[in-house]
C-alpha cells in the first residue's frame, strides 16, 4: 500500500462478476489506474503486482482465495462482501498486507454502466485501518459515494438490516400481489399500482423521515379501518393476518415516534392488533 498521498495506487480486481466490473470501470473513468478484472482462474501475477487489490468474489471464496495467492509486505487486500467479516483475509494479513472492507450499498445488474451511475450518492461500508481508510475514504469520494465506517464484528448485522431495504421489498410486494389475486385484482395490474405507491413512500421517508412520512390508519388511529384489514387478511388464512399484524405493531413505535397521537390512541391500536385472530 503506498502511504505517500501524493502516489496515486494501483488497483487490480480478482474477480470479474458485475461488482467487479461496474467498480473497475467507475473507478478508470474517474482517473485511478486500474487493471482490467481478473477471474479467479486467470493469472493472477499482474494483480499481485498491484498497490490495492480488490477481492470481488463470493463470501465463501474470499478465504480460500486469500489463502492461495503471495501476498506481500506493504500491499493492500480488500474484500467487497457486506456480511463477512474482515478475518477472511487472514492470510493476506499474516503475509504483511493490510487489510479492509469496501461494500457498496447498491444493487448490481448486468448492464455495468447503469450500476456504476447508481453508485454516486449510495453509502460504501468502510472498515480498515490508517493508512488504508483514508486511501478508502478517498476512492469513495472519486465516486461521489458517502463513506459508512463499520465497527469491528458488525457486518452480518449491518448486511442483514441493509436487507429490508432492498430484497424484502420484494417480500412486501409479493405479499401485497398474493392478497390481490385472492381478492380477484388482476395480476398484471399489481406492480403497476403498486411501484408508484412504493416510490411515493421512499420519497417522503427521504424529505420528512421515516416517522414523518408514516401513512395509513395507523398513523391517524383509525381503528375501523385497521380491524377491517385485520378481519379480511384472516379471512385468507396462511400467515396473511400474523404477517400484517408483526408490520402494525412496528408501526406503532413509529406513530409513537411522529407525536401524532395521544398515549390512548396508541393503546387502542395496540389492544385492537394483539386481539386473537378473528374467526373466517
Amino acid at each position: 500500500m503506498q502511504e505517500d498521498n501524493t502516489v496515486t495506487p494501483t488497483i487490480a480486481f480478482i474477480g470479474a462478476g458485475r461488482l467487479g466490473r461496474c467498480l473497475a470501470q467507475a473507478l478508470s473513468t474517474a482517473g485511478e489506474t486500474v487493471l482490467a478484472p481478473l477471474g479467479r482462474s486467470d493469472d493472477t501475477a499482474a494483480a499481485l503486482a498491484a498497490d490495492l487489490v480488490f477481492l470481488t468474489v463470493p463470501d465463501d471464496a474470499i478465504a480460500p482465495l486469500a489463502r492461495s495467492l503471495p501476498w506481500r509486505r506493504g500491499q493492500a487486500v480488500v474484500h467487497c462482501s457486506g456480511a463477512t467479516e474482515l478475518g477472511a483475509l487472514e492470510a493476506a494479513a499474516a503475509a504483511g498486507a493490510v487489510v479492509g472492507g469496501f461494500h457498496p450499498l447498491q444493487i448490481f445488474t448486468a448492464d455495468t454502466q447503469q450500476s456504476a451511475a447508481l453508485l454516486a450518492g449510495s453509502c460504501v461500508a468502510i472498515e480498515a485501518q490508517l493508512p488504508l481508510l483514508g486511501e478508502l475514504q478517498r476512492l469513495a469520494g472519486l465516486l461521489q459515494m458517502r463513506p459508512l465506517t463499520l465497527p469491528a464484528g458488525s457486518r452480518a448485522a449491518y448486511h442483514g438490516a441493509a436487507s429490508f431495504a432492498a430484497s424484502f421489498l420484494l417480500s412486501m410486494l409479493d405479499e401485497a400481489a398474493q392478497v390481490w389475486a385472492a381478492a380477484g385484482l388482476p395480476q398484471d395490474l399489481t406492480l403497476p399500482a403498486l411501484l408508484p405507491l412504493a416510490r411515493g413512500t421512499l420519497a417522503a421517508a427521504e424529505a420528512r423521515g421515516l416517522a414523518g412520512a408514516l401513512a395509513g390508519p395507523i398513523s391517524r388511529a383509525d381503528t375501523g379501518v385497521l380491524a377491517a384489514h385485520l378481519r379480511a387478511f384472516d379471512a385468507l388464512g396462511g400467515e396473511h393476518g400474523n404477517f400484517y399484524r408483526q408490520l402494525s405493531r412496528r408501526q406503532l413505535g413509529l406513530a409513537r415516534t411522529a407525536g401524532r397521537l395521544d398515549e390512548q390512541q396508541l393503546q387502542r391500536l395496540a389492544q385492537l392488533i394483539a386481539a386473537p385472530p378473528s374467526q373466517p
